[in-house]
């Protein structure tokens, strides 16, 4: 894959499965490629030179964020102020953004309807507000990130990418965001959960794979790792790939 504004190659030879009700980790130093893997993924970055993705056994040829929210895939960045939220508006106006297309007829927004699906995830994510005319920008870290959250889940996805989603969050809130992913696995969707600390990745994947420097530095089953070989692999000093 090629950076879109220098044209130069940053990942290479990535090959990986994900199974439904599984927790994909993914780590490495930074720099590594990790975001920039989920991104192009998600259709929002960098130009694809070969390869392929597939879904159901079929080649998912959508590109664009939109065509691939369509097809069950969707990203919570780890820039949720930059790229998951709207500050200055609502809960409500949040919730709702990517999924406008199941909620309008004739071009307009049927209002019941969004105010029944925001106030599932309002209530379900157990978001810390008095009500979802709260602006964003007021919340907590915590709560902002249960937003992104809800955001994303509203689009009924199949996969979700999750980016550094307990970055910058107390550790209440991170405990919260670890009981939702087990609902989610719990109900047999798949998460791609990329993260810089290694005990998060250990603690909450099925699998995990370490980039260095935009290749897969090492491959491993939850049973077997630890920090020391993940570290490892990150760094470039080993590579361990499990069939």
């Amino acid at each position: 894959m090629a950076d879109p504004h220098s044209g130069e190659s940053v990942l290479f030879d990535i090959s990986f499965s994900l199974q439904a009700r599984e927790v994909l980790g993914i780590g490495g130093l930074m720099g590594a490629g990790r975001t920039e893997l989920l991104m192009h993924l998600f259709g929002a970055w960098g130009k694809r030179e070969s390869g392929e993705v597939r879904l159901d056994g079929h080649e998912l040829r959508a590109r664009k964020p939109d065509e691939i929210i369509g097809h069950g895939l969707v990203l919570v960045s780890e820039d949720r102020r930059r790229y998951g939220l709207i500050l200055d508006k609502t809960i409500g106006f949040n919730l709702s953004l990517s999924s406008l297309a199941n909620l309008t007829s004739n071009r307009l927004i049927d209002q019941g309807l969004e105010f029944k699906r925001n106030n599932h995830f309002f209530q379900s994510l157990r978001v810390k507000a008095p009500t979802m005319e709260a602006l964003v920008g007021k919340l907590s870290g915590g709560n902002q990130q249960k937003i992104v959250l809800g955001k994303a889940l509203m689009t009924e996805p199949l996969v979700i990418f999750l980016d550094e989603p307990t970055r910058g969050i107390d550790v209440g809130a991170k405990l919260e965001i670890y009981e939702i992913i087990n609902q989610l696995t719990d109900a047999g969707k798949a998460v791609v959960l990329v993260s810089s600390e290694l005990p998060e990745l250990i603690g909450m994947s099925d699998r995990i794979l370490m980039l260095h420097e935009g290749r897969i530095g090492g491959e491993f089953n939850h049973s077997e790792a630890t920090q020391e070989k993940l570290l490892a692999a990150a760094m470039g000093q080993e590579q361990v790939i499990l069939t």
